[in-house]
């Protein structure tokens, strides 16, 4: 019996393993891409002839453009995003970054916030891009510490510090000047109110302003608490994409930054990848609904879950030249971690989440009650944000 002969590409199945070859190539080089360099990497099949006439043709079709007349080709964002298309199911897993990803993200904590920070770090530092995440609210949470810095000599930032990680800042004004070591009775003070133990002895004036102050820090954190109206959002790594050549205009940085610094544009991306409910992709002109001067980036968003239940989205923003493939194999795998790691923490701690409703105010039934001892100088009892669950 004679072999079966191999049968040969289509000719649109050619031209598009041409495409992805040369994107692949760029994506390595970050060089313009020649007919004799593509067809010295996988494709000698292809006489550099044939290259080009697939060249010119992937030209016209808006996929590949050349910076001047006589160099090589490079992919444009309408090529990625074919490119990206069709390897979303094809993500590349390396062994050695599932290994650093399962040893940083697995983890059971009942620092939650402080949990979905550290992996966003970690996710930075593997992608070397900018990383946000979009978190719903944890409750039984409770203040652990409140620490006072002086701004100048009549104000002061508090940053109340809570046994899930947050840390929530106000900055408060005297009209007494504030010295540091009026600072530190004052610390004494609200560390009395939070245990009961070891009342500072305060002056009048002291006292006064230590009482003030405390109810002022406590009733703008319990606001800030419950009156969940949109994710929180977590966020690092921006720095990362100063190495990127694509960044080094000023104006394409600026455009980026536009878009990592607004809030609201961040959580709107999150959000449509939790109703799609799978790894999404936007390139180039893809962001302009959530930032129109964003041309220059990519940003691709999974969801994870906690028990079963989509809880937020995870996503890295990065420019348009990205291994696209790797970055998809990242991030589901550390979407897999992380919903693994809160699913176990949350059972293991008893603690329960809410998704944000919006110009809402949701006290818990027994929670009004219990913040008023947070508000009334002669109670003792502790409120149910400096309390464990036992």
């Amino acid at each position: 019996m004679k072999p079966l002969a191999q049968k040969k590409p289509a000719k649109d199945q050619r031209e598009k393993l041409v495409l992805f070859g040369l994107i692949e190539l760029f994506l390595q080089t970050g060089k313009p891409i020649g007919s004799n360099t593509l067809r010295e990497n996988g494709f000698e099949a292809l006489s550099s002839a044939t290259i080009r006439n697939y060249f010119a043709k992937l030209e016209e079709e808006g996929l590949l453009k050349q910076q001047h007349s006589s160099g090589g080709r490079i992919p444009t964002p309408a090529a990625y995003k074919l490119y990206a298309q069709s390897h979303q199911d094809k993500p590349l897993v390396d062994e050695k970054e599932k290994q650093q990803l399962r040893s940083s993200l697995l983890k059971e904590s009942r620092e939650v916030a402080a949990y979905l920070q550290q992996a966003a770090e970690k996710i930075s530092e593997i992608t070397q891009c900018a990383v946000f995440l979009s978190s719903p609210r944890f409750d039984q949470d409770f203040i652990l510490d409140i620490k006072l810095l002086a701004i100048d000599n009549h104000r002061c930032l508090v940053a109340l510090i809570t046994d899930f990680g947050l840390v929530h800042t106000e900055i408060l004004h005297s009209e007494k000047k504030l010295s540091n070591f009026t600072l530190k009775r004052l610390e004494a003070y609200f560390s009395w109110k939070m245990t009961g133990l070891d009342k500072p002895n305060l002056d009048k004036d002291e006292e006064a302003v230590a009482s003030r102050f405390y109810k002022e820090a406590m009733l703008r954190h319990i606001v800030s608490y419950t009156n969940f109206s949109s994710e929180d959002i977590y966020k690092t790594g921006f720095s990362k994409l100063l190495a990127y050549p694509d960044f080094n205009e000023a104006s394409a940085l600026a455009n980026g930054l536009s878009l990592f610094e607004n809030g609201p544009q961040l959580r709107s991306i999150l959000h449509e990848c939790c109703k799609s409910d799978s790894l999404s992709c936007w390139i180039g002109d893809d962001l302009h609904p959530f930032a129109p001067a964003a041309s220059a980036c990519s940003v691709i968003a999974v969801p994870y879950k906690i028990n079963q239940s989509t809880a937020g989205a995870l996503a890295i923003l990065g420019p348009n030249r990205i291994p696209y493939r790797h970055l998809f194999g990242v991030l589901q795998i550390a979407s897999d971690l992380i919903t693994e790691s809160l699913t176990r923490s949350l059972y293991k701690f008893k603690i329960t989440f809410r998704q944000p409703k919006p110009a809402s105010v949701a006290f818990q039934s027994d929670f009004s009650d219990q913040t008023q001892c947070l508000l009334l100088e002669d109670k003792t009892t502790q409120s149910i944000f400096h309390q464990r669950e036992t």
